[in-house]
């Protein structure tokens, strides 16, 4: 595994950074024996490669990171650290090339990012990663870096746990055990109390041997920012009575993304007491098939009070989400958001990189995407378009979970939400997918807690 270690920045195996730019001047700063040996080999600071330099013994005397056609090494983000934990041996380096602290911090917490695997459900261990160590370098905020990396690592763990191991009581089990930790106070509403006070989510869950539940963990800090995180929980989703193929259940272990991230991100706001009061609501549920299930044409009344036709009980996670949004909205928190991996048509539209984020509030989507480039944790703005609110519209309720419009569903699924967010003026909804679906260095194929270190630096900069 890799770490970040405390020492003096004249010790350690210099790495330095390569970019189109700055090859040459780098080239003619080596000494000419490993400048040389580059050459030999053909590195020309592609993105990603690492080229060894040795001494005159033929030990490793200092590497290059190459970056590629980036303009200035300050533009280094957490991605271009992440290969060095395959790709370097064992040994203790410093990094050579001077950054700014927020460069130098996103390149501490690559590093240890890009040495993230899951290995618990092998019945034979993998090859150990090799044991290196970075010295923090200069300026790094290393203690967020190594909050950060844990956090994500949470959350990804929570993401790729299967679905037979991980149900709404273990989800459960993680949320009390942050609170426990960080000194908040939670309550699990289920059975009676659930059918009574939180409808749609008994009425999703119902079908499952697994009992759904909402979990409500508080951090009071009077006189602070209150910020409420939801997050969706559904532990597996077979679609319900309208089930499913079997290739779209495939990654349906994954569809409590939301939850995972909203709780990596409290764990990061927790641990490092970010000013807030702080509130965080997860519906967990199993949205399975049975006898008690929820059927198409049904009419359940929601905690708002407002009727809902189930006009597909594939499209569940909104209907857990209006309970627990209505309950925050109630509160009027001065800032409220949920994540959920919520529609295909916000993958169709964006694909698995891109959530889609939605807000009533243009300076706070506009605040987040400029915080969220910085940080290499991505999103993009979509439009809340009432034009399509009518598509919600039910002959014998309220409104009906789904349009039968086979149009923009992200945006429908957020006007459907928004019904439920009525007295908080400053709320975000963003849509996710919570996995990488292909290799690349620091995310392998599986979770990828998406959102937690943006979110994290929004709520920051606005509770001052």
């Amino acid at each position: 595994m890799q770490r970040l270690v405390s020492a003096p920045q004249d010790q350690g195996i210099p790495l330095w950074l390569a970019t189109d730019s700055n090859y040459a001047e780098l080239m003619q700063s080596l000494p000419s024996s490993q400048a040389g040996w580059a050459r030999a080999h053909g590195f020309a600071a592609e993105r990603h490669r690492i080229q060894l330099l040795p001494d005159a013994t033929g030990a490793v005397a200092g590497a290059v990171l190459g970056l590629g056609p980036v303009l200035r090494v300050e533009e280094v983000s957490l991605w271009d650290a992440a290969p060095l934990s395959e790709r370097l041996p064992a040994g203790t380096f410093r990094l050579a090339t001077p950054l700014p602290p927020h460069a130098a911090t996103q390149f501490a917490l690559g590093w240890l990012l890009g040495s993230y695997r899951l290995t618990r459900y092998r019945s034979v261990a993998p090859k150990p990663a090799i044991a290196n160590a970075l010295i923090e370098p200069a300026g790094a905020d290393a203690r967020y870096a190594h909050a950060a990396a844990q956090a994500m690592g949470w959350a990804r763990d929570l993401i790729n746990a299967p679905a037979n191991q991980l149900g709404p009581e273990e989800l459960a089990a993680a949320a009390l055990e942050l609170s426990a930790a960080h000194g908040g106070q939670a309550v699990v509403h289920r059975g009676e109390t659930l059918a009574r006070d939180y409808p749609l989510i008994a009425a999703v869950g119902a079908a499952s041997a697994r009992a759904p539940r909402l979990i409500d963990c508080r951090w009071p800090r009077p006189g602070a920012l209150r910020v409420t995180l939801v997050g969706k929980g559904v532990c597996f989703d077979s679609g319900g009575l309208d089930l499913k193929p079997s290739s779209a259940m495939l990654l349906m272990k994954k569809d409590m993304g939301g939850a995972a991230c909203a709780l990596g991100l409290a764990r990061l706001l927790l641990e490092l007491q970010a000013p807030i009061e702080l509130r965080l609501l997860i519906p967990a549920v199993e949205n399975s098939v049975g006898s008690r299930a929820y059927r198409p044409g049904d009419v359940w009344r929601s905690r708002k009070g407002l009727t809902v036709e189930i006009g597909n009980t594939d499209a569940e996670g909104r209907l857990v989400l209006a309970d627990a949004l209505a309950d925050a909205d109630a509160e009027r928190p001065d800032l409220l958001i949920d994540l959920a991996t919520l529609t295909g048509a916000a993958r169709t539209a964006l694909g698995p990189d891109l959530p889609a984020m939605f807000s009533s509030d243009e300076a706070l989507s506009g605040e987040l995407a400029e915080i969220a480039r910085a940080h290499a944790d991505p999103v993009w703005p979509m439009p809340l378009w009432m034009g399509y609110d009518d598509e919600l519209s039910s002959r014998v309720a309220d409104l009906n979970n789904v349009s039968s419009s086979p149009f923009a569903g992200a945006i429908i699924a957020a006007l459907f939400l928004k019904r439920f967010v009525t007295a908080t003026p400053h709320w975000l909804h963003i849509d996710l997918y919570a996995w990488n679906p292909k290799e690349r260095p620091g995310r392998p194929p599986g979770a990828e807690a998406q959102c937690v270190r943006a979110l994290y630096q929004l709520i920051r900069r606005r509770a001052g």
